[in-house]
Order: structure tokens, then C-alpha cells, then sequence
């Protein structure tokens, strides 16, 4: 399992954030929440289990005039409505070193390092049937298994026998992250993907080796889309970008169908 010095992943994000700035726009779409600030941001839009309109953002109404700051530390909410908002917020501020990122789909990169060999995928993904033939054997973990999938609990069982452990973005949201990464072998491949992955080097410092995620290129046309309903594959005017602990992994790509 890994060993290193485990630090709260959310806070060496936040105080990882070398800028602040004014919130230009903020959006809670049903599948994505989005918020503009020194750049723009998103994150998957996560609910609780109460009754439906029970659960309340504090400050809603107002959010607009925080600062992306101020949003960020909404991150850390029990609330996941509002933690999406914080971690919407959080990469909103990120700086993102495009010279060290390839712009190439995450289930590309997850096939390539994961030929024959054991997998831990947390979250069911709808490229699961293109990754299934690639790899040794593939164990999918979700809160909320579908057929085939294992629940949440199985995963202090199945994450350590894993050589690639590839963990949903979302795990950061509920909460659930640092508690995964624990799990994981040292020797293990361990990498973070979906648009809600921060961009953000520090994560590196976690024992993750491959971050998957997306780059907001046109601010408007991501708000109309989000505004509109679209899942992520619908979204317009956004780029899928990784970044590797390992700049070797990084090699020249293009985009593909998610």
C-alpha cells in the first residue's frame, strides 16, 4: 500500500493555490458545475440521498460575488453539492503547464498501461467495454454497482491485488480519495481521471502517476452546454488533457471520442 507521508489531499490543494480571484460567473448544472474565475472550471455536479430539494448551498444567491477563494474552501463541505462547487472553483484557479500535458482521452491512456494486467477501476465508466478485452482482469468498484460491478466495500479487498488502479475524479468530491490511495500497492500504476481531476502537480505527492482530465478552452460555449443539460460527452469547448509523474508516459496524441 502506499507508504508516503499522507497529507489531506484537499488541503494541500488549497493551500497549494498561489492566486485568488473574482468570480466571474458560477453555474450548477444537472451533470457539471461550472465556475469562471482566472480561468474556468468544472467539476461533476454530486447530490446527497435527501429528498429532492432538502439539501441547500449555503449563500446560494450570492456565490457570485465570493471569491473563487472563498469557493474553493467549499470543498471541504460534507455537502456535495457545495464540495462540487468548491472543487469547480479550485480549477478554475489552477495554472495548467499545457507544454507537459497530451491531449489524448483517459481510456487511451488507461488501455495502454494496463495491457494484460490486473485493474481497479472506482466508477463505472461508459468506456468499460472497450477496456474490458485490453486488460488482465478488470474489477469495476462503484458506490452504486451495476451489473458486474463490485459495491464500495469490496474495495479494501480488490484495490491492493491491482498492478493499475484508476480512480473517478468524483472521489475527491465525496471525500473518498485519500482513503483509496492508501489501498494502493506502491508499485501500482495509480491514476485520477474525469473532468472534475485537478491538473495540479501536487496530486503527484500522492501516489497518483497519471492525471486525466479537462481544460476549459471557451468559457461561453461550456456554459451553454452545461446550462443545457449536457453530459460531458456533450459539453463544447472543453480539451481532455493528461499529465504524467512521468513525463516519458506523455507522448503525442489527439482526442478521441470519450
Amino acid at each position: 500500500m502506499w507508504t508516503g507521508d499522507i497529507v489531506n489531499i484537499l488541503d494541500d490543494l488549497l493551500n497549494g493555490l498561489d492566486i485568488d480571484a473574482p468570480v466571474r460567473s458560477i453555474l450548477v448544472g444537472v451533470h457539471w458545475t461550472v465556475v469562471c474565475s482566472r480561468h474556468c472550471g468544472m467539476a461533476a455536479t454530486l447530490m446527497d440521498n435527501h429528498v429532492h430539494g432538502h439539501s441547500q448551498v449555503r449563500d446560494v444567491g450570492r456565490l457570485h460575488t465570493k471569491s473563487a477563494g472563498e469557493l474553493a474552501e467549499y470543498a471541504r463541505s460534507d455537502n456535495p453539492l457545495e464540495a462540487s462547487i468548491g472543487i469547480a472553483a479550485i480549477n478554475s484557479l489552477l495554472e495548467v503547464d499545457e507544454r507537459q500535458a497530451v491531449e489524448i482521452n483517459a481510456v487511451d491512456v488507461l488501455i495502454e498501461h494496463s495491457q494484460g494486467k490486473k485493474v481497479a477501476l472506482v466508477g463505472h465508466f461508459p468506456f468499460i467495454p472497450r477496456l474490458r478485452p485490453a486488460v488482465g482482469q478488470l474489477w469495476v468498484i462503484e458506490q452504486r454497482p451495476a451489473e458486474g460491478d463490485y459495491p464500495a466495500e469490496a474495495a479494501p479487498d480488490l484495490i491492493p491485488q491491482a498492478d493499475v488502479v484508476a480512480i473517478t475524479s468524483t472521489a475527491l468530491i465525496n471525500h473518498t480519495l485519500d482513503g483509496l490511495l492508501r489501498l494502493c500497492r506502491p508499485d501500482a500504476l495509480v491514476m485520477m481521471l474525469g473532468p472534475s481531476t485537478p491538473l495540479s502537480p501536487l496530486l503527484f505527492n500522492h501516489g497518483v502517476g497519471i492525471l486525466s482530465g479537462s481544460r476549459i478552452v471557451d468559457d461561453a460555449a461550456v456554459l451553454r452546454t452545461v446550462g443545457q443539460g449536457a453530459t460531458f460527452q456533450q459539453v463544447n469547448g472543453a480539451r481532455l488533457l493528461t499529465l504524467s509523474r512521468d513525463a516519458s508516459t506523455n507522448r503525442p496524441g489527439g482526442e478521441t471520442t470519450p
